[in-house]
């Protein structure tokens, strides 16, 4: 009971640092345009319907807006919660901060430009595509991140004093579904990967796991807009850094030794194998970030694909018995699928935290020549 309500506290402590470092990640991210960008003028929703052009259903435009961050964030039809845009331009040296409300967009593309900015495709950029930019902006999937900082907070803060006020006693409630996670993490992941020094990695092991988990079922919740944060790039590769930063940093003698010059190997082979061994330091974080990246941006592909079943049958509305098949056929895949991808979301955080916790325990092997 003691052991695990220390392990909290400091999973809110190291949990909020990290969450803070993905957030920052996920918006400042540089953008560069060229002109034969799509503008808000030309975009396929022109004509009123996302994804519809002419009198043909095009679902693959409705699919990568879904799947792709925004300066704002859409909840269901035109519903949309207005996050701050905020882009320091590097060519004129000035800040740009406003709200993506005043951008009046609809289906992601504005119709108003704010000072030489404008939306499309629902990121906010110059209209003058030879400027270049960084965007600082809370976008959609910071948002989300931001979501997931607060429901496990509040989850990190709420068993922190149930540990307190029942010390001894039987956990009950939340308290008794999390703690056997803690002790899986902790025994059946870190212990049996890592060895003697698991504890130094526990807390981080335990950060990633919940936080990979609460971002990617946030993500199959429909009405809270089906952000693909696991599936944006900015996420993988800060989550991937700090794996190898723990693998490395904290990496024993052993470990360098076998990867520079390996005992009892002649000379002119390491040649050959340090230079393998050399890559494989950022092949197994990059391992780690494309497999997450892959699987959730797939997951998201195919609800999606589904759904458009429903609109390609109707072509758009105007065959109601087309929908109807469509609906028919598209609807028990959904719940087939969406089944599967919480099954994924599980999934997925469990690999990440097991692959991280084998690197790692593979830096903290000592060998005996």
């Amino acid at each position: 009971m003691n052991r695990l309500r220390i392990i909290s506290s400091k999973c809110f402590i190291a949990f909020v640092t990290i969450t803070l470092l993905f957030c920052f990640n996920g918006s400042a991210q540089h953008g560069e345009h060229t002109a034969t960008t799509t503008t808000h003028e030309t975009a396929p929703a022109a004509e009123g319907h996302e994804g519809a052009v002419g009198d043909k259903f095009d679902p693959v435009p409705l699919i990568m807006h879904h799947v792709s961050d925004a300066n704002e964030y859409n909840l269901f039809a035109d519903f949309t919660i207005p996050l701050p845009v905020i882009i320091y331009n590097k060519t004129t040296g000035a800040w740009f901060k406003t709200s993506s409300s005043n951008f009046h967009a609809h289906h992601g593309d504005g119709t108003v430009e704010v000072d030489g900015y404008v939306m499309s495709h629902s990121r906010v950029h110059p209209t003058d595509y030879t400027q270049s930019y960084i965007d600082f902006s809370i976008t959609k999937n910071v948002f989300v991140m931001m979501m997931g900082l607060l429901i496990l907070t509040l989850i990190f803060i709420s068993l922190t004093k149930k540990y307190k006020n029942t010390h001894g006693q039987a956990p009950k409630g939340l308290q008794s579904v999390l703690e056997p996670v803690f002790d899986f993490i902790i025994n059946d992941i870190a212990k049996q990967n890592i060895g003697k020094n698991y504890q130094k990695f526990s807390v981080y092991l335990i950060c990633v796991f919940f936080f990979i988990l609460i971002s990617n079922l946030l993500g199959l919740i429909p009405f809270l807009g089906s952000a693909n944060v696991s599936g944006n790039t900015s996420f993988t590769i800060v989550l991937a850094i700090i794996t190898f930063l723990m693998i490395n940093v904290f990496a024993k003698r052993d470990y360098w030794i076998h990867t520079f010059a390996m005992p009892g190997v002649p000379k002119p082979l390491l040649l050959i194998l340090t230079p393998l061994e050399i890559m494989g330091l950022f092949i197994k974080p990059l391992a780690l970030l494309l497999r997450l990246f892959g699987n959730i941006t797939g997951g998201h592909i195919a609800i999606l694909s589904i759904a458009s079943m429903i609109f390609i049958m109707g072509e758009v509305g105007k065959n109601m018995v087309g929908s109807g098949i469509g609906a028919v056929i598209a609807l028990p895949l959904l719940v087939f699928v969406n089944g599967l991808e919480v099954f994924v979301a599980f999934m997925q955080a469990y690999v990440f935290t097991l692959l991280s916790a084998i690197f790692i325990g593979i830096a903290q092997e000592e060998h005996h020549h």
